[in-house]
């Protein structure tokens, strides 16, 4: 199954382009999903359809599905829920509050993430998974919460296997106050269910020759700053972003003096996207004069955006994390961050027995080191050419 993912910041489109995607690729005789992550959903509305968190068929080999984060938690949490619940009515809380305190930050996300991966493990009777993702800023989260949630899940899951199974359940038969607060199996079972079905995700998504994000904006300032943390968090992740879309160009035959000063403030900007993403495939979509929702004006969209290209084509290759050798016992481990110079971060680096972790800002990439790599000593780092570059060598 071919993975493309979309994302950008609030307001800029991103829901039409990736419908517009979705739909080409349906009229193309292949058999399409697209599905909305985002709390604020509003694919149904641009496909003028209504849509449930169960794919709907739209058209002719499309489908569309909202996912519905309240339904999952009520199906797959609601025992982990409940004997927090309880943890929490024993120490004096009650009513909604004991009920919230089940659910741990990040829990909605975990979830829409869990799909991505059931449908591809799965091989459901799909050629393409279109995902419309929340703004950017949500995205980055959700991809990050597996490496920042991870350690939690194992940390239970750890204490049920040597602390909770051969020692605290067989006292609590004999102690009704340890029995109190010893969770059912079920709760453990629901956690290693959760674990395993987000597990992997990442390597999923950074597999380039299965998925890829494209990301989506208009020709403004902010919205520009704002893809260039996510491209650059996103090559992080060693996730490729293989096109851009500027969306909503004014046209430019207008003579009104209010919109021709528009248009020349958007050249300027289109120009600055076109040299600061390069060499990425940049699309451009006019500003239509009608609303885009429906069928029809989503197929003027992806006229627009792919022309004669087949949408689910890769349409850049570039590995953001890579292993250079320099010389014999000297290695370099390279990750592509193009725009870390306009950001003002300071990159953290930790290299734990075959784990090297980058830190930068409020996210962070765990790199599982190949053997021959995890005997040697990092010497230093360096930022060359928008690349991250760090130094591995053998100790004397």
């Amino acid at each position: 199954m071919r993975n493309i993912i979309f994302t950008g910041k609030g307001g800029v489109g991103k829901t039409s382009v990736a419908a517009a995607t979705a739909l080409r690729a349906a009229d193309m005789g292949y058999k399409t999903l697209i599905m909305s992550t985002d709390p604020a959903h509003s694919l149904g509305d641009s496909l003028d359809v209504t849509l449930g968190p169960s794919p709907v068929k739209v058209a002719e080999n499309l489908w569309g599905q909202e996912v519905s984060v309240f339904g999952d938690l009520n199906l797959n949490w609601d025992v982990v829920r409940e004997h927090f619940a309880q943890l929490m009515e024993s120490r004096g809380v009650e009513g909604v509050y004991a009920e919230e305190m089940g659910v741990l930050p990040g829990m909605e996300e975990l979830f829409s993430l869990s799909y991505i991966k059931r449908y591809n493990e799965e091989q459901a009777d799909f050629d393409l998974l279109v995902v419309d993702c929340a703004p950017t800023g949500e995205t980055l989260r959700l991809l990050s919460l597996p490496e920042t949630f991870g350690w939690f899940i194992k940390l239970i899951r750890n204490v049920e296997k040597y602390m909770v199974k051969p020692v605290i359940r067989p006292l609590s038969k004999k102690i009704k106050k340890i029995d109190d607060f010893v969770a059912p199996e079920e709760v453990y079972e629901k956690v290693d269910n959760l674990f395993s079905s987000t597990e992997g995700i990442i390597d999923l998504l950074a597999d380039g020759s299965k998925s890829t994000v494209r990301l989506v904006m208009n020709p403004e300032k902010m919205v520009i700053k704002e893809s260039m943390r996510a491209l650059t968090y996103l090559n992080l992740y060693g996730i490729t972003v293989d096109s851009i879309t500027i969306n909503r160009i004014m046209p430019d035959h207008t003579e009104d003096p209010y919109f021709k000063k528009w248009r020349a403030i958007q050249q300027h900007y289109i120009e600055q996207i076109k040299s600061a993403f390069a060499p990425i495939p940049i699309a451009e979509v006019p500003l239509f004069e009608g609303e885009v929702v429906g069928l029809e004006m989503l197929r003027k969209v992806g006229e627009k955006v792919y022309g004669e290209t087949n949408p689910l084509e890769i349409l850049f290759k570039e590995n953001p994390i890579d292993i250079k050798k320099v010389s014999e016992g000297h290695y370099k481990v390279r990750v592509r961050l193009p725009f870390m110079d306009h950001m003002g971060l300071e990159p953290k680096i930790l290299k734990l027995g075959d784990d090297l972790t980058i830190r930068i800002g409020d996210y962070q990439k765990i790199v599982a080191l190949p053997i021959f790599l995890a005997g040697m000593e990092s010497t230093g780092a360096s930022f060359e050419d928008k690349w991250l570059s760090i130094d591995f060598s053998r100790p004397e």
